[in-house]
């Protein structure tokens, strides 16, 4: 796969041009990465780390004071091109409810293409696409703020897919839900990017929601501390932890049973590879 986003040396901060400051605070430090097209990331890090400031750089609603960001080759930095960049890249945020805007659940959806001067025939077919997608077409006619959480940001989601963006970067979008409706937001996160291709960056503070990623990227004081596969990265659980960081439920199960002694040939990432390990560590004690 081909990089799709390239960040090269890039630091940010929110007061560097204010001239009472003498030395802006940077939020982003130096940080590198790519994501390749198609490819579904997860950014971790605790609060303050930097991870909600690079998703507005990503969309090119802020711009780096230092560095590069080059959207599908494209440099953020150029004014031209900003338009582009946001057509190319959408922004689901934490709450739905500041993404809903019409009072009837198509119109909300209908509401970016018909800003991006798309023709009434294009537009019907890209809202009723969308809501399928996100499986909410059902609810086409009915009044967002009648629905459930979880189905307000599908909703939101729809909204974003149906301006066609070849990259998806959700902000935390399950935070504000419960279990079910997490789970729904996550189901449709992956059917976009395994159905449609679209590239999938996920901030989140859930465990079990990074697990589900083909990456996980760690943020630690505006910089990576760690990036690998979900298996390479929550195997070193120590680093993460001297670093206030959480791991999947499994793995901190498992982490604390290997501190008293028991042994597992790999660290689980879910439920059901906890329950295997389990079922080995009690046939080696019998």
């Amino acid at each position: 796969m081909e990089d799709f986003i390239n960040i090269e040396n890039v630091s940010f901060s929110y007061s560097a041009d204010d001239e009472n400051i003498a030395a802006p605070e940077y939020v982003l430090k130096d940080i590198s990465m790519k994501i390749k097209k198609g490819e579904f990331v997860a950014l971790l890090g605790h609060n303050g780390c930097g991870k909600s400031t690079l998703a507005r750089l990503l969309n090119a609603m802020s711009l780096p004071n230092k560095g590069k960001i080059y959207i599908n080759g494209v440099d953020t930095s150029q004014t031209s091109s900003v338009f582009d960049i946001r057509k190319t890249v959408g922004l689901v945020l934490q709450n739905p409810d500041n993404q809903l805007v019409a009072s009837i659940v198509e119109e909300d959806v209908a509401f970016g293409p018909e800003n991006l001067g798309i023709e009434p025939s294009e537009i019907r077919k890209r809202v009723d696409d969308a809501l399928k997608a996100v499986d909410m077409y059902d609810y086409r006619a009915h009044a967002p703020f009648k629905l459930s959480g979880g189905q307000k940001q599908r909703v939101a989601i729809a909204g974003i897919i149906a301006m066609q963006p070849q990259c998806l970067v959700l902000d935390e979008p399950t935070a504000m839900l419960d279990p079910k409706g997490r789970d729904e937001v996550m189901s449709t996160v992956k059917k976009l990017n395994r159905e449609n291709g679209i590239t999938i960056v996920l901030i989140t503070h859930y465990m079990d929601e990074a697990v589900q990623a083909d990456r996980v990227i760690v943020m630690d004081d505006g910089k990576v501390l760690i990036s690998g596969r979900p298996r390479e990265v929550f195997s070193q659980v120590e680093l993460l932890k001297r670093h206030r960081l959480d791991v999947p439920q499994a793995t901190e199960l498992m982490y604390r049973l290997k501190g008293r002694g028991f042994s597992c040939d790999e660290m689980p990432l879910n439920s059901d590879e906890c329950i295997r390990q389990l079922e080995k560590m009690l046939k080696r004690n019998n």
